[in-house]
């Protein structure tokens, strides 16, 4: 009898360890923290408002500080494919946010609570737009996915030409296209419109 809760024991710590939403791939299990103002975003799937999220977030992480060079992503899961009538039909993703030159925060004020900050000066190659899903009946929740790649430190650029398209973006295309390995960290929130 030992066995099934012992499985279920493993099946509830496999749940804990996801940093992205079920079914979401590359599949993470490294925390990035995400604080906006006085929220910090430590458990994926927290639910935070428009307003709370209009400002682009401090990112971190709690266990451990980063050295490298890195580049942010945002990317929402679930914008209706039909904006007159967002029930019907599928959904796509939609970047929010690309940002590259990551590191970690020379000053000593760069640590916001407990999270050791990321900080970058870089405005692109996609500049940081807050969710503002459309109200929908019934409610849906958009998910917000931040991902963090480590970067090659000698001489790596994205344009906003190898970007693509912010709407339908396609994240494997893109990591392959610029020669991403997998991403280092991640997290996710839900806002509802």
């Amino acid at each position: 009898m030992l066995f099934p809760t012992a499985a279920l024991v493993l099946a509830a710590g496999a749940l804990v360890a996801a940093q992205t939403p079920a079914g979401f791939t590359p599949e993470v299990t490294a925390r990035l923290d995400l604080v906006f103002g006085a929220k910090t975003v430590t458990v994926p799937g927290t639910s935070l408002t428009k307003a709370e999220t209009a400002k682009q977030p401090t990112i971190g992480t709690t266990d451990a500080v980063l050295n490298g060079t890195y580049l942010w992503m945002m990317i929402d899961q679930d914008v209706p494919a039909n904006f007159q009538n967002p029930s019907a039909g599928g959904r796509r993703t939609n970047l929010h946010a690309m940002l590259t030159g990551f590191k970690a925060s020379s000053s000593g004020g760069g640590d916001v609570g407990a999270v050791h900050a990321l900080a970058s000066s870089a405005t692109g190659p996609v500049a940081y737009t807050g969710p503002a899903p459309p109200a929908e009946t019934p409610a849906h929740p958009h998910r917000y996915v931040s991902l963090l790649y480590e970067t090659p430190a000698a001489g790596f650029a994205v344009t906003r030409a190898q970007v693509g398209q912010t709407l339908g973006f396609n994240l494997a295309t893109f990591v392959a296209a610029v020669g991403l390995g997998a991403p280092v960290r991640a997290n996710y929130f839900n806002v509802t419109g």
